[in-house]
């Protein structure tokens, strides 16, 4: 229920602050620089240029907290009682820069941003890599058995809609090379189709194993899916609604894991810098 719940809220978030933002701009463009719809802007701006830059540019990991964006939010909200204190739309102001400005952004932080990660707690150095099936982007069948025999790092990424996952997949197929020198096989798991896959497949020239979690009965196995976890609307798109919790494993030859990042916040996520320190920790070399 609270991932169903967290799917409706970033969708209805997301488009409250356009709409918000365009009021906001005609707001200021009508009333001026010195009105209430200017503490609306610093309120809501922000926020809109974080989701912005997120889709634009390739942002692997933020700040947990986002505690900048937090701050230009009360500022706004401050700025909004302030100057429009007689305005007959300050309700209206108000509600924008309380409502969407810091509820929503507070609710985004602290609420949406993180999950609940007592069902993988079993994932961590020193236990056996758990058995599953995956499928390549073709739909061949692969077996877990694959990654036994060489040392192997696993990302389950949540799909191509989730801008940090492909930021983070880009970041690590620029660091292909430091990773095969090290022996290691690098697998990208998600329970997107195969359609969508193949797709993210093609846009890169390096070896990297692109795999189909099909019904998210891998990540089931290993405690990392998140069901309802796909922010709703997106089904248009041909997206299941269940995603999976941004996961990284590393694993030895034997197949035992030597690191795991079970991030509770999707936002944070380990640097390919610190998989490669792993490996070499861990003595892994082609």
């Amino acid at each position: 229920m609270t991932n169903l719940l967290k799917s409706i809220f970033i969708s209805v978030y997301v488009t409250l602050l356009i709409l918000v933002s365009v009021h906001a701009c005609v707001g200021v463009w009508e009333s001026g620089v010195m009105s209430g719809w200017a503490g609306v802007g610093i309120a809501i701006w922000p926020m809109m240029f974080f989701f912005v830059r997120l889709f634009l540019s390739d942002v692997v990991r933020t700040s947990s907290n986002l505690t900048v964006f937090q701050l230009f939010t009360w500022g706004g909200f401050a700025l909004t009682l302030g100057l429009g204190w007689k305005s007959e739309e300050l309700t209206l102001q108000l509600a924008y820069s309380a409502g969407v400005g810091v509820l929503g952004t507070a609710l985004y932080v602290y609420w949406y941003s993180h999950f609940q990660r007592e069902e993988a707690k079993f994932l961590v150095p020193g236990e056996t890599l758990p058995a599953f099936e995956l499928e390549d982007e073709s739909g061949n069948a692969v077996s877990s058995d694959v990654f036994v025999g060489q040392p192997s790092l696993l990302i389950f990424y949540r799909g191509n809609w989730c801008p940090l996952c492909m930021a983070q997949i880009k970041e690590v197929a620029a660091q292909y090379k430091a990773l095969a020198d090290l022996g290691a096989t690098v697998a990208l798991i998600s329970p997107q189709s195969h359609e969508n896959t193949r797709g993210l497949a093609e846009k890169f020239k390096v070896p990297l194993k692109f795999l189909v979690d099909v019904d998210n009965k891998a990540a089931k196995i290993l405690g990392v899916d998140a069901e309802n976890g796909t922010p709703k609307g997106l089904e248009v798109l041909g997206y299941d609604t269940d995603t999976v919790m941004p996961t990284v494993l590393i694993t030895d030859k034997e197949g035992v894991i030597i690191f795991a990042d079970l991030t509770d916040n999707y936002r944070v996520r380990p640097e390919p810098e610190t998989f490669i320190e792993v490996l070499k920790q861990h003595g892994l070399t082609q």
